[in-house]
């Protein structure tokens, strides 16, 4: 929820855009100029006095609040309890898969046999756990940033291993599109971060040809999992056999 002084250091920016200074806020307010400069530097003034900003700014309370979630700090992880709250049931978790990739309601209820009360209560409850901030007409606004990924020894992670990774690496690999690279060598452990890096731009370059291509008909898209990984790691059979 916003604050105040949230609030205004919004309207801070409001006053600065529109090329209005403390004087002709004064003048509109009908208050002294001191009186206008002493309120916005403490941050702190009643709601009634900024209701009475934005009519004067001609912007609407409820776009100023907006501006003020947008400005929040977007989580790179979520803690394991949110994580946990998570995976405790199964459509609240597709709908949290669905909402990383920014799927629409229509989307979600159009994909999947999931009623549009199931969803819109699952929207709701990521709202709560703090992935999204929900807006009218069920839209929602993701409070993730590009960088966000889950804990590694978290409960979502945990759920994939047990449940998805055998069904993922199942498959051939050898339809269009599709690929499995199995490299190993040894590098400088310097060199190794920047391996890791070039990956989370891979990631990244994926997370936003998704969000393009959403503009394209259906029959025109596929669904693809792109998983990429690398670790200090041996076959257990191979590190069983190497000598002391």
């Amino acid at each position: 929820m916003s604050t105040t002084a949230d609030l205004v250091t919004a309207l801070k920016k409001e006053l600065k855009a529109a090329q209005m200074t403390y004087a002709d806020l004064a003048r509109a307010l009908g208050m002294a100029e001191s009186s206008i400069k002493r309120m916005l530097a403490q941050g702190d003034m009643p709601l009634s006095r900024v209701d009475a900003i934005c009519r004067i700014l001609k912007i609407d309370f409820a776009d100023l609040a907006r501006h003020v979630a947008d400005a929040q700090p977007l989580l790179a992880q979520l803690t394991h309890a949110q994580e946990q709250a998570v995976v405790a049931d199964r459509v609240l978790l597709l709908v949290a898969i669905c909402v990383l990739s920014q799927w629409t309601l229509e989307q979600i209820t159009d994909s999947y046999r999931i009623t549009p009360a199931q969803a819109i209560a699952a929207l709701a409850q990521l709202d709560r756990i703090g992935i999204i901030e929900l807006r009218p007409l069920n839209r929602y606004r993701l409070k993730l940033a590009k960088t966000f990924s889950w804990r590694p020894h978290g409960p979502v992670m945990e759920y994939f291993r047990e449940h998805a990774l055998l069904d993922y690496f199942g498959g051939g690999f050898d339809g269009p599109g599709e690929g499995l690279l199995l490299v190993h060598g040894s590098i400088g452990r310097a060199l190794a971060p920047a391996f890791m890096e070039r990956m989370q731009r891979v990631a990244q370059d994926f997370s936003q040809q998704h969000l393009t291509d959403q503009k394209l008909p259906e029959a025109e898209r596929e669904g693809y999992t792109l998983l990429l990984a690398a670790r200090r790691w041996e076959l257990a059979g191979f590190a069983s056999m190497r000598r002391r």
